[in-house]
């Protein structure tokens, strides 16, 4: 009869911290919620200017009939950004499945004549194995019971492996890894357009208003409140998500993670 296991009966582990919806098909990390303040972010900017500038720049621009092309280009950025937030964040993004046990080829008792526990069981930390002809040094992650593969770390947030883990995005409330980075670029470059097309167009109405009743830029801003507070908070963000853009540009450019060590 085959040897009994010297692993213990362990009860089955939840894939870390996850919700699943439609049969697994969409996956959310635990701080989801952080996504009704992104939406928010870009939805609440995107009806200001349509409301409040949009409508002075379409009767600016009526004899040209390009006027319903401003707040259409801004809706319809807008949804593609949310678009691709919500594929970014319902997107599983390189999980490692865990293991059951530890893997059985890789344990050795403890050896008293070198200083360990008897009888204990013993994991190398790291190993060395081939990958495309090279040898690579891999470490085992004691939560997933498996030995991570290269560019791989374990998210203490979501509390589960990663394939390329780049970070965990609070914003989006997932991983960024393997499968969803693609998206996560596209979101981040996209809203850094949106940001800059809502702040143009924002002093492009400032330049117009300028041109007629209110000449001086503070009486401009008097005129059009929204149009000053669109173009600061389109200011402050440009700093948060075209820094991003630039960031993540030079490291697909350079083939680099933001995850400097691996966990």
């Amino acid at each position: 009869s085959a040897s009994p296991s010297p692993w213990p009966l362990l009860p089955a582990r939840e894939l870390g911290i996850l919700r699943f919806f439609l049969g697994g098909r969409l996956i959310f990390g635990p701080d989801a919620k952080s996504l009704l303040v992104s939406v928010a972010l870009i939805v609440v900017p995107v009806l200001v200017f349509c409301a409040f500038i949009a409508p002075h720049l379409l009767h600016r621009f009526s004899g040209y009939n390009a006027g319903y092309a401003i707040p259409a280009v801004a809706v319809g950025f807008m949804i593609y950004v949310l678009l691709l937030l919500l594929t970014t964040s319902a997107q599983d993004p390189g999980i490692v499945p865990r293991a059951s046990h530890p893997p059985e080829e890789d344990f050795a008792y403890g050896n008293p004549l070198a200083g360990e526990t008897p009888g204990r069981l013993q994991f190398p930390r790291i190993k060395e194995v081939m990958v495309n002809g090279m040898l690579v040094k891999i470490k085992y992650c004691d939560t997933c019971m498996i030995y991570r593969p290269p560019r791989c770390s374990h998210c203490s947030i979501c509390n589960n492996c990663v394939e390329r883990f780049d970070h965990h995005c609070p914003w989006v409330g997932q991983c960024i890894g393997q499968r969803n980075y693609r998206y996560f670029f596209l979101f981040v470059s996209s809203s850094t357009l949106l940001c800059i097309y809502v702040f143009a167009m924002s002093a492009l109405h400032i330049k117009f208003l300028m041109e007629g009743d209110y000449p001086t830029v503070w009486k401009a801003f008097k005129h059009s409140p929204a149009c000053l507070v669109l173009m600061i908070y389109c200011f402050i963000a440009l700093w948060f998500v075209g820094g991003l853009t630039g960031f993540h540009s030079y490291l697909i450019s350079t083939n680099q993670s933001s995850q400097k060590k691996d966990r």
